[in-house]
């Protein structure tokens, strides 16, 4: 299956291919002038799926008990990508035995044997410089026990792929595709014999994009939280890459870390995830707070903005809210209609989610993962607060259009806690309603307070809503506003239909109710998880009705019951982490 392309993505892939086989005719690298310590984190129990042949790759499970990597049938490109980028080394190494690393072994020698020689998809910029961190950072686990010849080939593929990706990281995507390729070539030029050259215009090069593309907030373009934290990580890479051969990261270099590290922190809810916002997940594991020690970066930001996104915390409840414009042009291909859309989390536990990115799971659930019904934010007559659109020049990811263009927030002190206020004028074009959100959370984090209103402000605003009543014969605009639970939250119906109460695995009960002026149901929801085999079921809070007036404002509230105490040890074990074994 080929990957739907443009003319000039079918151009960059032919000079990919051109100049991967003209490097293979460069002089090899015949061995380490240094190694950096190994710095990518892998999980124990995907690599022991691996060796008992379950391949779970972007979404996509092959079972092929003894079979070859390469051999496998590719379902999609994106599989096809994750293979080439030798991410999975992480996991074989975390694994660690003889028996991980004999596979580890056949399986990359057999990418040299086969696609050495620069054929393959594999020949991209970015995952050329994803390859060779891999290769790099474990080449003592990879080198053990090889003959001479086999280290000779192994150096000399590496030495070749260092020389494709100086010629063309320039045609890398502009982001995490960009920061990938700069990386890899760095870690091979600062690494390899031979290579030395090729590092200094690739530390220039990486130096330029942290100033061109990391922002004053600490924030990228997309907006894509964990986005960021992949980039973040790979300056980190760098900039110790660099210092382990007593060289200091240049200052656009230290100076993206230093904005990024108090972003990612303010993104960090209290179960040390990331907010799941414009295309990113959670992120892997442990990575976050990882990447954050190795920084040495302290602090978050202290009030306004990161990234577009608002912070509000209190014990240890969390609250991120989606504070700002979404992106905007090519930065937007995996942009969310999610403007004041917010999470929850209380300790350890998500309670409050967005459905997330459907990426992994096909087209028709990466559009409805974008949409704004699958957020925790108001939805007027079932009409998103962006479109979306066939992408430009050359672009096959659809960009989000007709956005929100005014969003103006602020953040203040309440009597007994903090205060987010913030608004957008996404519907105003089509209804005349502005849609603000009032959040308060106490100082303790046992409770939040929620006010949502659609206003018309202006006079014309006035006029268009009396438009919009007059099209469906005064019967009101009819709204929704959406409180999607994670799925371990059990949330049931409670006190006669007034309130819903959510438990979570700690013991913690959470109880939602309103004002009373909305009607109240529990629906089926999904919670769209990376490397899941399929969308896990869960549910969601619908608060709907119809603006009947220039002015309706609905008032909720999100606390813990009385009985719930101020601490719990929360003992219960997570689920383990995603097998294809757990969804057959």
């Amino acid at each position: 299956m080929s990957r739907p392309e443009k003319g000039s993505a079918r151009r960059g892939r032919f000079l990919d291919r051109v100049h991967a086989r003209l490097s293979v005719l460069s002089r090899p690298a015949t061995g380490f002038v240094s190694q950096p310590e190994p710095r990518t984190i892998g999980s124990f129990a995907k690599g022991r799926q691996l060796m008992v042949g379950n391949f779970l790759f972007a979404g996509s499970l092959v079972e092929a008990p003894g079979h070859a990597i390469w051999d496998l049938p590719m379902p999609d490109p994106w599989f096809e990508d994750e293979l080439h980028g030798f991410a999975w080394l992480d996991d074989l190494a975390a694994v660690g035995d003889r028996a991980a690393r004999d596979l580890a072994q056949q399986w990359t020698w057999g990418w040299i044997d086969r696609y050495g020689r620069g054929g393959g998809p594999g020949w991209a910029p970015d995952l050329a410089g994803r390859r060779l961190i891999r290769w790099i950072n474990h080449a003592l686990f990879l080198l053990r026990s090889r003959d001479t010849p086999q280290s000779r080939a192994f150096h000399r593929s590496l030495g070749q792929q260092t020389v494709f990706l100086s010629r063309r990281w320039k045609s890398a995507a502009t982001g995490i595709a960009r920061f990938e390729a700069l990386t890899g070539l760095i870690y091979a030029g600062l690494a390899l014999e031979g290579m030395e050259t090729l590092a200094e215009p690739a530390i220039r090069a990486l130096g330029r994009e942290c100033a061109d593309q990391i922002d004053s907030q600490g924030g990228l373009p997309t907006r894509n939280p964990e986005e960021l934290l992949d980039v973040f990580t790979l300056l980190t890479w760098a900039a110790a890459a660099l210092g382990a051969v007593g060289r200091t990261p240049g200052r656009e270099h230290l100076d993206a870390i230093e904005r990024i590290a108090p972003t990612l922190r303010t993104l960090r809810h209290s179960d040390g995830g990331l907010a799941r916002f414009h295309g990113g997940g959670r992120g892997a594991e442990g990575r976050l707070d990882h990447a954050l020690a190795a920084s040495a970066v302290k602090g978050r930001h202290s009030d306004g903005l990161a990234m577009g996104f608002a912070r509000l915390s209190a014990g240890r409840t969390s609250v991120i809210i989606d504070a700002s414009r979404p992106p905007e042009g090519k930065a937007s291909g995996n942009a969310h209609a999610s403007t004041l859309a917010f999470e929850l989390t209380s300790g350890r536990r998500p309670v409050v989610v967005n459905c997330g990115s459907g990426i992994s799971f096909g087209r028709d659930w990466r559009r409805a993962g974008r949409a704004t019904p699958s957020h925790s934010t108001l939805c007027l007559d079932a009409t998103s607060t962006g479109r979306l659109a066939p992408g430009k020049g050359g672009d096959s990811l659809e960009w989000l259009v007709e956005a929100p263009r005014r969003v103006p927030i602020q953040i203040s002190h309440a009597s007994d806690g903090i205060r987010f206020e913030g608004g957008h004028d996404a519907y105003v074009k089509g209804y005349g309603l502005t849609h603000a959100r009032l959040l308060e959370m106490t100082f303790d984090g046992r409770g939040m307070a929620g006010e949502d209103m659609l206003l018309a402000l202006e006079e014309g605003d006035k006029r268009r809503f009396d438009k919009a009543m007059d099209a469906v014969r005064l019967a009101g605009i009819p709204w929704q506003i959406r409180f999607h639970l994670h799925p371990e939250a059990d949330a049931e119906i409670d006190l006669g239909g007034a309130a819903v109460s959510i438990a979570l695995r700690s013991g913690e009960i959470w109880i939602f109710r309103h004002d009373g002026r909305a009607e109240m149901r529990l629906d089926a929801s999904v919670y769209l998880e990376k490397n899941r085999l399929k969308p896990r079921a869960t549910k969601q809070i619908v608060l709907s009705g119809r603006a009947m007036e220039y002015a309706t404002r609905i008032r909720w509230s999100l606390s813990k019951a009385q009985e719930t105490p101020i601490s719990i040890r929360d003992l219960a074990r997570d689920d383990a982490e995603t097998s294809a074994l757990d969804e057959q």
